[in-house]
């Protein structure tokens, strides 16, 4: 059974994914294990299709900054499970990867055994974060209905709203996702229909809120 799993390892820090390369090992010595070092990558090894076990997603990387990342992951492949693990274990951010379809945050602090025994806990099905985190603590609600709104985003529309969030122009998307600039400005008229704002700018400013505080603001 244990030669079947398959994993990815996301995560831009090399020792890192060395690390969870060993803790994967010490559980599934044959499990076939993909790393990644950005988010192109990563989304390139999801695209090759093949059955995947489980992808243990790092939140910062080349590529993606805070949740979007996983927001096009669950909505683009809805079937594999994300665990996230990032150094940031600020107990809001763990809710809010919770509230996206995570199936299990890992701070990078945790030793070996316990990413192990968490790693085991989402294959058998189940859920795991630190057990000193309250998923119940509430968003207000101005914050439930943004992130609702987000949820509704299909993956291209998340794709776009990553790109607008780096500033880039619509012929700058268009020429990244390989589609013409008219695709581009439906996908940005979807994305400010579902978000109810008027700009992108507001678009850009809402997708931050639901960040904001959580991660250096680095430039693209």
């Amino acid at each position: 059974m244990a030669s079947s799993y398959s994993f990815i390892i996301a995560d831009d820090h090399p020792l890192f994914r060395g690390a969870l390369r060993e803790a994967v090992a010490g559980l599934f010595p044959d499990a076939d294990v993909a790393e990644a070092g950005s988010f192109e990558d990563a989304a390139a090894l999801l695209d090759r299709g093949g059955d995947l076990d489980l992808v243990l997603l790092d939140l910062t990387m080349p590529g993606v900054r805070g949740f979007s990342g996983l927001m096009y992951l669950r909505a683009q492949y809805p079937s594999v499970p994300v665990v996230v693990v990032s150094a940031n274990d600020d107990p809001a951010v763990i809710r809010r990867c919770m509230e996206f379809g995570a199936s299990g945050f890992i701070p990078k602090t945790l030793g070996v055994e316990s990413m192990r025994a968490a790693i085991a806990r989402v294959l058998e099905g189940g859920v795991w974060t630190p057990p000193d985190v309250d998923l119940d603590a509430g968003n207000d609600a101005e914050t439930a209905d943004l992130m609702a709104r987000l949820a509704t985003l299909t993956p291209q529309q998340v794709r776009v709203l990553m790109m607008l969030s780096e500033g880039l122009l619509n012929k700058q998307i268009a020429y990244n996702l390989g589609v013409s600039e008219a695709t581009v400005k439906a996908h940005v008229s979807a994305i400010l229909q579902k978000l109810d704002v008027e700009s992108r700018t507001q678009a850009v400013i809402a997708a931050a809120k639901i960040e904001s505080g959580h991660w250096p603001q680095t430039a693209a």
